[in-house]
Protein backbone atom coordinates (compact mmCIF):
# COMPACT_ATOMS: atom_id res chain seq x y z
CA UNK A 1 0.00 0.00 0.00
CA UNK A 2 2.99 2.12 -1.06
CA UNK A 3 0.75 5.52 -2.13
CA UNK A 4 -2.56 5.88 -2.70
CA UNK A 5 -4.10 2.94 -3.70
CA UNK A 6 -5.88 3.49 -7.98
CA UNK A 7 -8.53 1.25 -6.75
CA UNK A 8 -11.42 2.84 -4.54
CA UNK A 9 -12.98 -0.15 -2.21
CA UNK A 10 -16.47 -0.01 -1.18
CA UNK A 11 -15.51 -0.12 2.13
CA UNK A 12 -12.99 -0.19 4.93
CA UNK A 13 -13.32 -2.40 8.02
CA UNK A 14 -10.79 -0.48 10.90
CA UNK A 15 -10.14 -3.25 13.44
CA UNK A 16 -9.92 -6.84 13.23
CA UNK A 17 -11.20 -8.01 16.58
CA UNK A 18 -14.56 -9.64 16.72
CA UNK A 19 -16.69 -6.35 15.57
CA UNK A 20 -14.03 -5.95 12.06
CA UNK A 21 -14.33 -10.09 11.25
CA UNK A 22 -18.20 -10.28 12.10
CA UNK A 23 -18.75 -7.44 10.08
CA UNK A 24 -16.62 -8.39 6.88
CA UNK A 25 -18.20 -11.37 6.93
CA UNK A 26 -21.61 -9.39 6.55
CA UNK A 27 -20.14 -7.35 3.88
CA UNK A 28 -18.93 -10.28 1.85
CA UNK A 29 -22.13 -11.91 2.26
CA UNK A 30 -23.63 -8.92 0.29
CA UNK A 31 -20.34 -8.61 -2.36
CA UNK A 32 -19.09 -5.76 -0.98
CA UNK A 33 -15.28 -5.31 -1.96
CA UNK A 34 -13.38 -4.47 1.47
CA UNK A 35 -10.26 -4.94 3.46
CA UNK A 36 -10.18 -5.14 6.87
CA UNK A 37 -6.86 -3.81 8.74
CA UNK A 38 -6.03 -4.84 12.05
CA UNK A 39 -2.68 -3.14 13.38
CA UNK A 40 -1.53 -6.13 15.44
CA UNK A 41 -0.30 -9.61 14.17
CA UNK A 42 -3.90 -11.71 13.23
CA UNK A 43 -7.13 -11.14 13.87
CA UNK A 44 -8.13 -10.94 17.44
CA UNK A 45 -5.23 -9.74 18.30
CA UNK A 46 -6.06 -7.64 21.43
CA UNK A 47 -8.04 -10.77 22.72
CA UNK A 48 -4.50 -12.70 22.20
CA UNK A 49 -2.97 -10.56 25.06
CA UNK A 50 -5.67 -10.00 27.50
CA UNK A 51 -4.93 -12.13 31.30
CA UNK A 52 -4.35 -15.58 30.53
CA UNK A 53 -7.27 -16.67 33.28
CA UNK A 54 -10.02 -14.38 31.05
CA UNK A 55 -13.40 -16.14 30.56
CA UNK A 56 -16.41 -14.28 28.88
CA UNK A 57 -19.36 -14.24 31.11
CA UNK A 58 -21.46 -14.60 28.35
CA UNK A 59 -22.51 -17.56 27.71
CA UNK A 60 -21.43 -19.30 24.36
CA UNK A 61 -24.88 -19.22 22.81
CA UNK A 62 -24.92 -15.12 23.10
CA UNK A 63 -21.14 -14.78 22.58
CA UNK A 64 -20.69 -16.14 18.68
CA UNK A 65 -20.61 -14.05 15.94
CA UNK A 66 -23.34 -14.17 12.47
CA UNK A 67 -22.93 -17.13 10.42
CA UNK A 68 -20.80 -19.54 12.72
CA UNK A 69 -21.04 -21.23 16.37
CA UNK A 70 -18.37 -22.41 18.96
CA UNK A 71 -17.40 -25.64 18.13
CA UNK A 72 -19.81 -28.54 20.09
CA UNK A 73 -18.12 -29.60 23.11
CA UNK A 74 -17.19 -25.82 23.89
CA UNK A 75 -18.07 -24.64 27.76
CA UNK A 76 -21.21 -22.75 28.23
CA UNK A 77 -18.36 -20.03 29.42
CA UNK A 78 -15.76 -19.62 26.78
CA UNK A 79 -12.29 -19.10 27.73
CA UNK A 80 -9.97 -16.65 26.53
CA UNK A 81 -7.62 -19.35 24.38
CA UNK A 82 -10.99 -20.73 23.20
CA UNK A 83 -12.31 -17.71 21.85
CA UNK A 84 -9.19 -16.82 20.14
CA UNK A 85 -8.87 -20.25 18.35
CA UNK A 86 -12.72 -19.17 17.37
CA UNK A 87 -11.92 -15.86 15.77
CA UNK A 88 -8.74 -17.78 14.00
CA UNK A 89 -11.15 -20.04 12.97
CA UNK A 90 -13.91 -18.03 11.38
CA UNK A 91 -11.43 -15.71 9.69
CA UNK A 92 -10.20 -19.14 7.74
CA UNK A 93 -13.71 -20.70 7.40
CA UNK A 94 -14.91 -17.25 5.48
CA UNK A 95 -11.60 -16.30 3.77
CA UNK A 96 -12.24 -12.93 5.43
CA UNK A 97 -10.00 -10.05 3.68
CA UNK A 98 -7.86 -9.16 6.81
CA UNK A 99 -4.67 -7.44 5.99
CA UNK A 100 -2.42 -7.70 9.59
CA UNK A 101 0.49 -5.33 10.73
CA UNK A 102 -1.45 -2.02 9.27
CA UNK A 103 -1.85 0.56 12.09
CA UNK A 104 -4.36 2.99 10.57
CA UNK A 105 -2.98 6.84 12.35
CA UNK A 106 -5.53 8.68 10.50
CA UNK A 107 -8.76 8.96 8.36
CA UNK A 108 -10.21 12.31 6.08
CA UNK A 109 -12.71 11.99 3.84
CA UNK A 110 -12.95 14.17 0.59
CA UNK A 111 -14.47 14.59 -2.65
CA UNK A 112 -16.82 11.73 -1.53
CA UNK A 113 -14.06 9.34 -0.19
CA UNK A 114 -12.49 8.19 2.57
CA UNK A 115 -8.94 8.52 2.59
CA UNK A 116 -6.75 6.17 5.30
CA UNK A 117 -3.44 7.13 6.65
CA UNK A 118 -1.79 3.55 7.36
CA UNK A 119 1.32 2.31 8.52
CA UNK A 120 1.51 0.94 4.91
CA UNK A 121 0.55 4.19 2.88
CA UNK A 122 -2.85 5.44 1.77
CA UNK A 123 -5.87 3.31 0.84
CA UNK A 124 -9.54 4.56 -0.67
CA UNK A 125 -12.65 3.86 0.18
CA UNK A 126 -16.54 5.31 -0.41
CA UNK A 127 -17.36 4.26 3.60
CA UNK A 128 -15.56 3.30 6.06
CA UNK A 129 -16.82 0.84 9.60
CA UNK A 130 -14.85 2.11 12.53
CA UNK A 131 -14.95 -1.68 14.46
CA UNK A 132 -12.05 -0.63 17.11
CA UNK A 133 -14.55 -0.99 20.09
CA UNK A 134 -12.96 -0.31 23.31
CA UNK A 135 -10.09 -2.87 24.61
CA UNK A 136 -7.29 -1.34 22.37
CA UNK A 137 -8.01 2.34 24.29
CA UNK A 138 -7.41 1.65 27.90
CA UNK A 139 -8.55 4.53 30.35
CA UNK A 140 -4.83 5.80 32.17
CA UNK A 141 -6.27 8.82 35.21
CA UNK A 142 -4.61 11.64 35.97
CA UNK A 143 -3.18 10.47 39.46
CA UNK A 144 -1.64 13.15 42.02
CA UNK A 145 1.93 12.54 42.35
CA UNK A 146 2.18 9.44 40.08
CA UNK A 147 5.88 10.53 39.42
CA UNK A 148 7.10 10.60 43.00
CA UNK A 149 5.73 6.65 43.17
CA UNK A 150 8.87 4.49 42.30
CA UNK A 151 7.17 0.97 42.63
CA UNK A 152 5.19 -0.77 39.54
CA UNK A 153 2.40 1.25 37.94
CA UNK A 154 0.18 -1.08 34.98
CA UNK A 155 -3.23 -0.83 33.55
CA UNK A 156 -5.20 -4.26 34.08
CA UNK A 157 -4.69 -4.78 30.40
CA UNK A 158 -1.34 -5.07 30.52
CA UNK A 159 -1.58 -8.02 33.49
CA UNK A 160 -0.91 -11.76 32.50
CA UNK A 161 -1.31 -13.75 34.98
CA UNK A 162 -0.53 -13.77 39.22
CA UNK A 163 3.18 -15.37 39.18
CA UNK A 164 5.28 -11.72 38.87
CA UNK A 165 3.05 -10.65 41.57
CA UNK A 166 2.93 -13.23 44.47
CA UNK A 167 4.11 -12.11 47.70
CA UNK A 168 3.96 -8.17 46.61
CA UNK A 169 1.77 -5.50 48.25
CA UNK A 170 -0.80 -4.44 45.15
CA UNK A 171 -3.39 -1.91 45.05
CA UNK A 172 -6.41 -2.18 42.55
CA UNK A 173 -8.01 0.55 41.21
CA UNK A 174 -11.12 -0.02 40.43
CA UNK A 175 -14.13 -2.50 40.47
CA UNK A 176 -14.71 -3.50 37.45
CA UNK A 177 -15.53 -6.88 35.74
CA UNK A 178 -11.44 -7.07 35.33
CA UNK A 179 -10.68 -5.35 38.23
CA UNK A 180 -12.39 -7.92 40.33
CA UNK A 181 -11.59 -10.98 38.43
CA UNK A 182 -7.61 -9.69 38.73
CA UNK A 183 -8.01 -8.96 42.45
CA UNK A 184 -9.29 -12.60 42.97
CA UNK A 185 -6.97 -14.31 40.96
CA UNK A 186 -3.95 -12.42 42.62
CA UNK A 187 -5.16 -12.86 46.22
CA UNK A 188 -5.70 -16.89 45.80
CA UNK A 189 -1.97 -16.93 44.33
CA UNK A 190 -0.88 -15.23 47.23
CA UNK A 191 -0.51 -11.75 46.79
CA UNK A 192 -1.20 -8.90 49.20
CA UNK A 193 -4.36 -7.30 47.18
CA UNK A 194 -6.29 -4.23 48.52
CA UNK A 195 -9.27 -2.55 46.02
CA UNK A 196 -9.95 1.06 45.75
CA UNK A 197 -13.94 1.44 45.54
CA UNK A 198 -14.30 5.04 45.26
CA UNK A 199 -18.21 4.75 43.83
CA UNK A 200 -19.30 1.10 44.85
CA UNK A 201 -20.61 -1.84 42.74
CA UNK A 202 -23.41 -3.78 41.52
CA UNK A 203 -22.69 -7.12 42.36
CA UNK A 204 -24.58 -10.32 40.67
CA UNK A 205 -24.33 -13.93 40.13
CA UNK A 206 -23.10 -14.96 36.41
CA UNK A 207 -25.91 -17.54 36.37
CA UNK A 208 -28.62 -18.22 38.28
CA UNK A 209 -29.97 -21.73 38.02
CA UNK A 210 -27.29 -22.74 35.40
CA UNK A 211 -28.82 -19.96 33.24
CA UNK A 212 -26.18 -17.41 32.28
CA UNK A 213 -27.34 -13.90 33.97
CA UNK A 214 -26.37 -12.08 30.50
CA UNK A 215 -29.55 -14.68 28.99
CA UNK A 216 -31.62 -13.34 31.55
CA UNK A 217 -30.73 -9.49 31.31
CA UNK A 218 -31.13 -9.74 27.85
CA UNK A 219 -35.12 -11.14 27.71
CA UNK A 220 -35.36 -8.77 31.14
CA UNK A 221 -34.76 -5.26 29.15
CA UNK A 222 -37.82 -6.09 27.12
CA UNK A 223 -39.79 -5.22 30.17
CA UNK A 224 -41.19 -2.13 31.40
CA UNK A 225 -38.60 -0.57 33.56
CA UNK A 226 -40.27 -1.03 36.58
CA UNK A 227 -40.46 -4.96 36.09
CA UNK A 228 -36.59 -4.76 35.59
CA UNK A 229 -36.14 -2.53 38.71
CA UNK A 230 -37.78 -5.27 40.08
CA UNK A 231 -36.20 -8.41 39.21
CA UNK A 232 -32.70 -6.32 39.77
CA UNK A 233 -33.38 -5.94 43.18
CA UNK A 234 -35.03 -9.62 43.78
CA UNK A 235 -31.68 -10.86 42.19
CA UNK A 236 -29.57 -8.45 44.37
CA UNK A 237 -31.59 -9.89 47.93
CA UNK A 238 -31.31 -13.50 47.01
CA UNK A 239 -27.66 -12.80 46.45
CA UNK A 240 -27.08 -11.06 49.81
CA UNK A 241 -29.87 -13.85 51.62
CA UNK A 242 -26.86 -16.62 50.55
CA UNK A 243 -23.63 -14.69 50.94
CA UNK A 244 -24.94 -12.14 53.74
CA UNK A 245 -24.75 -8.46 53.86
CA UNK A 246 -23.06 -6.59 50.72
CA UNK A 247 -18.87 -6.15 51.75
CA UNK A 248 -18.56 -3.38 48.61
CA UNK A 249 -20.74 -0.07 48.79
CA UNK A 250 -23.56 -0.17 46.73
CA UNK A 251 -23.41 2.56 43.90
CA UNK A 252 -25.88 5.10 42.77
CA UNK A 253 -27.47 3.74 39.72
CA UNK A 254 -28.21 0.02 39.64
CA UNK A 255 -27.45 -2.82 37.90
CA UNK A 256 -29.09 -1.93 34.88
CA UNK A 257 -28.32 1.39 34.11
CA UNK A 258 -24.24 0.19 33.96
CA UNK A 259 -22.47 -3.06 33.70
CA UNK A 260 -22.16 -4.79 36.94
CA UNK A 261 -19.51 -6.52 38.79
CA UNK A 262 -20.25 -10.16 37.19
CA UNK A 263 -19.73 -13.22 39.20
CA UNK A 264 -18.77 -13.52 43.03
CA UNK A 265 -15.38 -14.21 42.95
CA UNK A 266 -14.13 -10.78 44.59
CA UNK A 267 -16.24 -10.28 47.25
CA UNK A 268 -15.76 -13.89 48.26
CA UNK A 269 -11.94 -13.59 48.64
CA UNK A 270 -12.99 -9.77 50.50
CA UNK A 271 -15.15 -11.93 53.05
CA UNK A 272 -12.40 -14.65 53.55
CA UNK A 273 -10.06 -11.52 54.36
CA UNK A 274 -7.59 -12.05 51.59
CA UNK A 275 -8.47 -9.08 50.13
CA UNK A 276 -8.77 -5.41 52.17
CA UNK A 277 -11.21 -2.71 50.75
CA UNK A 278 -10.45 1.39 51.10
CA UNK A 279 -11.91 4.28 49.69
CA UNK A 280 -11.07 5.93 46.80
CA UNK A 281 -7.43 7.02 45.56
CA UNK A 282 -6.59 10.13 46.17
CA UNK A 283 -3.11 9.84 44.57
CA UNK A 284 0.28 7.86 44.81
CA UNK A 285 3.10 8.58 47.16
CA UNK A 286 6.72 7.57 46.81
CA UNK A 287 6.33 4.23 48.46
CA UNK A 288 2.48 3.62 47.95
CA UNK A 289 -0.96 5.77 48.17
CA UNK A 290 -2.94 8.07 49.94
CA UNK A 291 -6.50 7.17 49.67
CA UNK A 292 -9.70 9.54 50.14
CA UNK A 293 -9.72 9.19 53.90
CA UNK A 294 -6.47 9.99 54.46
CA UNK A 295 -5.03 6.94 55.15
CA UNK A 296 -1.34 6.06 53.41
CA UNK A 297 -0.20 3.21 52.73
CA UNK A 298 2.71 1.10 51.22
CA UNK A 299 2.25 -0.99 47.69
CA UNK A 300 4.89 -2.54 45.45
CA UNK A 301 2.52 -2.25 42.58
CA UNK A 302 -0.65 0.08 41.65
CA UNK A 303 -2.72 -1.65 38.82
CA UNK A 304 -5.24 0.59 37.12
CA UNK A 305 -8.32 -1.59 36.80
CA UNK A 306 -9.82 2.13 34.83
CA UNK A 307 -11.94 0.57 32.45
CA UNK A 308 -11.27 1.82 28.39
CA UNK A 309 -12.57 4.18 25.97
CA UNK A 310 -13.43 4.07 22.58
CA UNK A 311 -10.90 3.86 20.30
CA UNK A 312 -12.26 6.69 17.90
CA UNK A 313 -8.39 8.58 17.70
CA UNK A 314 -8.26 7.89 13.88
CA UNK A 315 -11.11 10.15 13.17
CA UNK A 316 -9.55 13.05 14.89
CA UNK A 317 -11.98 15.82 14.68
CA UNK A 318 -14.47 14.89 12.06
CA UNK A 319 -17.35 13.79 14.76
CA UNK A 320 -18.85 14.63 17.64
CA UNK A 321 -18.36 12.19 20.95
CA UNK A 322 -21.11 11.73 23.34
CA UNK A 323 -20.51 11.66 26.88
CA UNK A 324 -18.95 8.18 27.23
CA UNK A 325 -16.41 9.12 24.47
CA UNK A 326 -18.29 7.06 21.56
CA UNK A 327 -18.90 8.47 18.50
CA UNK A 328 -21.98 10.07 18.51
CA UNK A 329 -24.66 7.89 16.01
CA UNK A 330 -27.98 6.94 15.14
CA UNK A 331 -29.81 3.83 14.87
CA UNK A 332 -26.88 2.26 16.12
CA UNK A 333 -24.11 2.21 13.85
CA UNK A 334 -24.82 5.39 11.80
CA UNK A 335 -22.75 8.37 12.02
CA UNK A 336 -24.89 11.54 12.97
CA UNK A 337 -20.95 13.80 11.07
CA UNK A 338 -20.40 11.28 8.49
CA UNK A 339 -23.29 9.93 6.56
CA UNK A 340 -20.87 7.11 4.89
CA UNK A 341 -19.12 5.99 8.21
CA UNK A 342 -20.36 3.55 10.35
CA UNK A 343 -19.53 1.88 14.13
CA UNK A 344 -19.57 -1.88 14.90
CA UNK A 345 -18.76 -2.65 18.58
CA UNK A 346 -19.25 0.31 20.55
CA UNK A 347 -22.69 -0.89 22.02
CA UNK A 348 -22.28 -2.09 25.46
CA UNK A 349 -25.40 -2.72 27.78
CA UNK A 350 -25.88 -6.09 30.15
CA UNK A 351 -27.01 -7.92 27.01
CA UNK A 352 -23.10 -8.07 26.05
CA UNK A 353 -20.92 -6.75 23.94
CA UNK A 354 -21.04 -9.63 21.56
CA UNK A 355 -24.11 -10.06 21.10
CA UNK A 356 -24.51 -6.47 20.32
CA UNK A 357 -21.81 -7.35 17.82
CA UNK A 358 -23.87 -9.95 16.38
CA UNK A 359 -27.05 -7.69 15.82
CA UNK A 360 -24.64 -4.56 14.63
CA UNK A 361 -22.91 -5.91 12.03
CA UNK A 362 -25.48 -6.77 9.77
CA UNK A 363 -27.13 -3.74 10.09
CA UNK A 364 -24.08 -1.96 9.52
CA UNK A 365 -23.36 -3.74 6.44
CA UNK A 366 -27.08 -3.16 4.88
CA UNK A 367 -26.47 0.25 5.58
CA UNK A 368 -22.95 0.40 3.62
CA UNK A 369 -24.85 -1.36 1.06
CA UNK A 370 -27.41 1.62 0.71
CA UNK A 371 -24.81 4.04 0.70
CA UNK A 372 -23.07 2.56 -2.13
CA UNK A 373 -26.43 2.14 -4.27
Amino acid sequence: MSGASARTLGALVVGGGPAGLATSRELQRRGISHRVLERGSGPGWVWTNLYDSLTLHTGRHMSHLPGRSFPSGTPLFVSRAAFVRYLDDYTAHFKLPLDAGVDVTGLAHHDGAWVAETSRGLLLARTVVLATGIVSNPRLPELACRELFTGQLLHSSEYRRPAPFIGKRVLIVGVGNSGGEIGAELARAGSHVTVAVRSGANVIPRELAGIPIQYLAYWLRKLPRGVQNGVSDLIRRMGEAKRGPPVLPRPAHSALEAIPLIGFNLVDEIRAGRIAVRPGLDGLTAKGARFSDGREEPFDVVLLATGFRAAVQPLHDLVRLDAKGFGERRDRVVSVDQPSLFYVGHNYDSSGGLTNIRNDAPAAAARVAEALR
